[in-house]
């Protein structure tokens, strides 16, 4: 008796769901059928940037690597760095070993002990010779003829001295200490190793300057017009492509350089920050903001072209000429044509032809 009801319950549920899946199955098509409402929207005041994109390389500046020699000859007794040591300004590097140096000191210490001696002697014959000279026991001639005796050995030692003091300068030289800071880039010397110095000093190791790169962008001569000196610089590096190091412009070369019958100019960024992962000859995505400034920007899909013009459609359907400029992640500079409260279609309809 009470299974009549329960089914006919149920069969009302079922037809109850089913006329409202058909309800919302005839909304869901004419809202299909029905056209697409344009988007409106209203030019924006914005800061833009604008770039200039180019590759370049790292590179060591001009007089940035120091060759490090010895002004004497040796042997190298000690070498206290290897490519790619660090060295700070003043920190020894090599000691050399000069037999012939130790050689020449001795010999002029010997020869100021002679002429010290001989100084010695000719003053105790000329204070004699004046004594003797009082009573008239000797002819003053004597006395005179000895005193420039006595002149000319102080002279012969005071040159002797100096001799010594000459040679002595060499000894700083045994000392190879490094003139700057920075890391040795190379070494062409070995422990053990004489070296011989001529004319020109032989080159102990290369030292490469701390913070002594810069970056080398080529920029093409369509955008080197835009470059100025003191602009900001970003780059990144295919050594680590995910991380922006920055810099300002420097110095552009005014020659151009012709790569494969393209005209490039050479622009020289200096780096900012620290060096410590960079090295020479790295490879580089360089951007130079060239511009930061404000201007009216409407969204790039609400921007149309007819053969050379240029132009968007406004709320009312018109359309109206407009200049751009510069484009900025999706957005377009109006050089003219538009003001803050025009209303233009961002997503225009397709017009009937």
């Amino acid at each position: 008796m009470r299974s009549r009801p329960t089914a006919a319950i149920a069969l009302l549920a079922v037809l109850s769901g089913g006329a409202l899946y058909y309800r919302r199955w005839q909304i869901s098509q004419a809202v299909a059928k029905s056209p697409a409402l344009p988007h409106i929207v209203s030019p924006e005041k914005r800061r833009i940037q604008t770039t200039v994109t180019a590759t370049g390389i790292l590179r060591l500046r001009t007089g940035a690597e120091v060759k490090v020699g010895s002004q004497i000859s040796g042997v190298v007794t000690k070498l206290n760095v290897n490519v790619g040591s660090h060295v700070n300004e003043g920190d020894l590097i090599a000691v050399i070993t000069s037999k012939g140096l130790d050689e020449r000191i001795a010999a002029a210490n010997a020869q100021i002990e002679i002429d010290n001696t001989a100084v010695h002697k000719i003053n105790r014959e000329l204070q004699r010779s004046r004594a003797l000279l009082e009573y008239g026991l000797v002819p003053r001639q004597q006395t005179e003829d000895l005193q420039e005796d006595l002149d000319n050995a102080q002279a012969k030692l005071a040159k002797s001295r100096r001799d010594l003091g000459v040679i002595e300068s060499d000894l700083p030289y045994l000392e190879i200490r490094a003139p700057i800071a920075g890391t040795v880039s190379s070494v062409s010397t070995l422990q053990g190793e004489t070296v011989a110095a001529s004319f020109a000093a032989p080159t102990f190791v290369s030292i490469m300057a701390d913070n002594a790169l810069e970056l080398i962008a080529m920029v093409d001569e369509t955008d080197i017009g835009e470059v100025r000196p003191n602009q900001p610089v970003s780059f990144t590096l295919q050594t680590y492509a995910s991380r922006e190091f920055s810099g300002a412009v420097d110095r552009i070369a005014p020659k151009a350089t012709i790569l494969a019958g393209v005209v490039n100019y050479e622009v020289a960024i200096r780096i900012a920050g620290p060096m410590s992962l960079l090295k020479p000859d790295m490879t580089a995505n360089v951007a130079i903001r060239t511009s930061d400034r404000q201007a009216v920007l409407i969204p790039d899909r609400a921007v149309r072209r007819d053969g050379e013009s240029t132009y968007v459609t406004l709320a009312d359907g018109t359309r109206r000429a407009v200049v751009v400029g510069s484009r900025d992640a999706g957005w377009y500079e109006i050089k003219s044509g538009l003001s803050l409260d025009d209303r233009i279609v961002a997503d225009p309809l397709k017009e009937q032809k």
